[in-house]
């Protein structure tokens, strides 16, 4: 029996239930694509289904404004991803009517489709005999046929895809390249894989050569750099006992575009409040400050892929009335990176 044969047997009797599963809607297929890149099943299985609950179509999507797509996106992270699938939403629309592109080549046209991301809407919604080569993929490659070209190189990435494109099964390309897909994440997954009760046991090489906790191979990841974040949120209560505070939104290049967050101090090193009570005017200008208080003591790290945020909240309370407040109220509505969410869900204003 071929690879690719004992991939789909395998598929049959043990696939998942999925939502993204029980349709070959292109809309729905390239959401599901979209929202998995670098996040688990179980973390964007809601996510999905809220997209498709409050953007039922690719016209509500397109005609939605940016900031509910990135609000319904929180906590997802990689909020590019967010922006480029709004961007595709309105290519689709006015480029295609609606309609999405049913061939690999004009697939990659659309912002934020990859290789990747168009070999799976291709051969998922038209049957199109295009391999996909996913993380999960990478794995069974490399350890199958015992592999050690780096994966994530020039060269690996093309040997692979090469690969990949020989052994795949054209003629069931739909369930073979969700198939192999599957066998990655629950079968031959990346730590503790179930060898023992593998189809492929008998002929896997990284299994006999004793290469299964090594392959894959990847290239040394870029150093990782530290920043420290110091969140400045003014306080201001009037004669009513309402509470206001101050909140922008990120612009520019770089993490969290577009999203919002509040005043930001960032330092080339951790701050003390004796720190803070000096320099909190750099961010607040003419704000008048009569407490300082440390929401938290020791910095959170926050963790992206190259950079790791060192952050503390400072309460800063404030004497007078200042331009352009919101009500504490309505910081919820703005969508915002999850290291704020979580913030605003603990303190109580």
């Amino acid at each position: 029996m071929s690879f690719s044969s004992k991939i789909l047997d395998w598929y049959h009797e043990n696939k998942r239930s999925l939502p993204w599963r029980e349709s070959t809607d292109p809309y729905k297929i390239w959401l599901s694509e979209i929202i998995l890149q670098q996040t688990r099943v179980a973390q964007g299985t809601p996510y999905y289904l809220s997209f498709v609950e409050n953007f039922p179509t690719v016209y509500d999507l397109a005609s939605a404004n940016e900031e509910q797509v990135l609000k319904l996106w929180q906590g997802l992270g990689y909020y590019s991803r967010a922006r480029n699938l709004h961007a595709a939403a309105k290519m689709v629309v006015e480029q295609y009517n609606g309609k999405f592109p049913d061939n690999y080549k004009k697939l990659l046209t659309l912002k934020g489709v990859g290789d990747y991301t168009a070999s799976a809407i291709s051969s998922i919604c038209f049957n199109e005999a295009q391999a996909v080569v996913d993380g999960n993929v990478y794995r069974v490659l490399s350890r199958y046929y015992g592999i050690d070209t780096p994966i994530n190189s020039t060269e690996g990435i093309k040997y692979f895809k090469s690969l990949a494109q020989k052994v795949m099964d054209p003629a069931n390309i739909r369930d073979y390249n969700q198939g192999i897909m599957e066998f990655g994440a629950i079968q031959c997954s990346p730590k503790k894989p179930l060898c023992l009760h593998c189809p492929l046991n008998d002929s896997c090489v990284a299994l006999e050569k004793g290469l299964v906790d090594t392959l894959p191979v990847k290239l040394k990841k870029v150093k990782v750099r530290n920043r420290y974040f110091n969140y400045l949120i003014p306080i201001y209560k009037d004669a009513d006992g309402n509470q206001f505070t101050s909140i922008h939104q990120r612009i520019g290049k770089g993490i969290w575009q577009n999203l919002w967050q509040f005043p930001l101090l960032e330092s080339d090193d951790a701050l003390e409040i004796d720190d803070i009570t000096v320099r909190y005017k750099e961010v607040l200008g003419d704000m008048k400050s009569n407490e300082v208080i440390a929401y938290n003591v020791n910095a959170i790290v926050h963790k992206l892929s190259h950079q790791h945020l060192h952050t503390k909240f400072w309460l800063v309370y404030i004497n007078d009335d200042f331009a352009n407040k919101i009500p504490v109220e309505e910081i919820s509505d703005f969508p915002v990176p999850v290291l704020i969410a979580d913030f605003i869900k603990a303190f109580k204003f």
